[in-house]
């Protein structure tokens, strides 16, 4: 008799630690689990801005690459008049201010220094670049300013800085949604160390019981080291 209430009191006392282990297990998975939760809702919310904000960035670039072909245009026209207007001028024998070496001063009363003059302040720098280059003379030379390096239109390049922008964005967006995927998936796993820790409470066969809270422990060991290394938003 006296062995067999000890036996019955190791029974007990192991089945009161595995109750302490378990009850220990739901705790902290059910912590585990609500973090798991709010990170996953973070960054879902950081998704949405991201890809909010892309979309923003792509409205603009397409906004400043419409200004940009308008301008390329305006440039395309006048330059075009520019050079029917300097041929009418050369026919007539009149004095247009275009030197052999490239060199060109507007001539004051003409039509070609009026349209000169009208040069936006970005395309004229590259027109003085190409008459540089004695495009009469020099069968080298580009066939037009718009093929110079010179050539640079501040809205085509904040349209491209712009989508860029965009790309990152998404980029960040992708990331942000990785990342809540990852920590819903471990709401799954800690969810199972609930399930094993749960029904453990439930058996009264000590082996059975033992075999689920260590299961449990594996699991919710392995999720709380694999939530540490995810990226965490605050």
């Amino acid at each position: 008799m006296p062995l067999m209430v000890s036996g019955m009191d190791n029974g007990t006392r192991l089945h009161g630690r595995l109750e302490l282990v378990a009850a220990l297990l739901l705790a902290m998975a059910a912590v585990t689990t609500a973090w798991a939760a709010f990170q996953s809702t973070k960054w879902s919310g950081i998704q949405a801005d991201s890809y909010s904000q892309a979309s923003a960035a792509r409205l603009e670039s397409t906004r400043a690459s419409t200004e940009a072909g308008q301008l390329a245009v305006v440039d395309v026209n006048t330059f075009t008049s520019w050079v029917a207007a300097l041929s009418a001028e050369e026919r007539d024998g009149v004095l247009t201010g275009l030197r052999p070496d490239g060199t060109y001063t507007p001539q004051p009363g003409t039509e070609s220094g009026f349209l000169y003059e009208r040069f936006r302040d970005e395309f004229r720098p590259a027109v003085e670049a190409w008459l540089a280059t004695r495009p009469r003379a020099n069968p080298a030379a580009p066939r037009t300013p718009f093929a110079m390096p010179e050539y640079r239109l501040e809205a085509r390049d904040r349209a491209a800085d712009l989508e860029q922008q965009a790309e990152d964005f998404v980029a960040l967006a992708r990331a942000a949604n990785q990342n809540g995927d990852n920590y819903v998936l471990m709401t799954i796993i800690f969810a199972l160390v609930l399930l094993f820790a749960g029904i453990s409470t439930n058996l009264d066969n000590p082996r059975a019981q033992q075999t689920l809270v260590v299961a449990a422990v594996i699991v919710f060991v392995i999720g709380a080291v694999i939530v540490a290394t995810f990226p965490k938003e605050i």
